[in-house]
């Protein structure tokens, strides 16, 4: 009697380690916790993240007085709208509310076979300007270099544009999906601003950001060597900037 118990606690321990954890499912099949393999494809959900939000405006423009937050979720619903009935959706947050960085994260972890888009305006010094993608998992490289393509063809020629930035930060390491925050461009720069203000531009670059989307998930990841591997903790709020 003894022998069979114990049998059957090794048995419960080997099927709980082989289950998947947080953001499992398709996506996280034979991944570890750092997202050292290939970009998913056939994902089954897409999390848009509209950054900032009710009492956090994000960067605010001198030149037009947008706030980040307000056209973040403009440009989010207007990728939603371009994804709809090719593949589930959700908000992180769909109207004026703040959440918690913590908590965004907490939820795109619990989402099976997903992948995360934040989606961000910038600020900087005035002659910045150009989309700009931030990534940690290796998971996440195809996704960003799908994006930070499409997106350079909607302005075409843009200096000081930074591309793909490898960085960890709480949106881009902690999530056990494959994630990416973009930048769609600088609030501080003068004629950006006022393409930023524009929603027929805001239009094009959600169509950008969809198209990218719908080929990862039609092809997985582009041509080409895959990053190195990095581990590092999470990233937490009293981490120094760029950290």
């Amino acid at each position: 009697m003894m022998l069979r118990v114990l049998l059957l606690g090794v048995l419960a321990w080997v099927l709980g380690s082989c289950a998947p954890t947080g953001g499992g499912g398709t996506v996280s099949w034979n991944r570890d916790e750092w997202g050292h393999r290939p970009g998913p494809k056939g994902f089954t959900t897409v999390i848009l993240d509209a950054g900032h939000g009710g009492k956090d405006s994000g960067a605010v423009s001198r030149h037009t007085g947008a706030r980040e937050k307000d056209l973040a979720l403009d440009t989010v619903r207007r990728v939603k709208a371009k994804l709809d009935g090719q593949v589930k959706v959700v908000l992180m947050r769909s109207d004026d509310t703040f959440v918690d960085l913590d908590e965004r994260v907490r939820r795109a972890s619990q989402r099976d076979g997903a992948i995360l888009v934040s989606v961000h305006y910038n600020s900087g010094a005035s002659a910045m300007r150009g989309p700009e993608l931030y990534w940690w998992r290796v998971d996440s490289w195809g996704l960003a270099t799908r994006l930070q393509r499409n997106l350079e063809r909607v302005v075409p020629g843009e200096s000081g544009n930074r591309g793909q930035v490898r960085r960890r930060l709480r949106l881009t390491r902690n999530p056990e999906v494959p994630c990416v925050l973009v930048e769609c461009g600088y609030l501080s720069h003068p004629g950006e601003a006022r393409l930023c203000q524009d929603a027929t531009y805001r239009d094009r670059l959600a169509a950008a950001i969809a198209s990218a989307i719908l080929d990862q998930q039609r092809a997985g990841d582009p041509a080409g060597s895959l990053p190195r591997p990095i581990t590092a903790p999470p990233s937490r709020p009293t981490d120094p900037p760029g950290s």
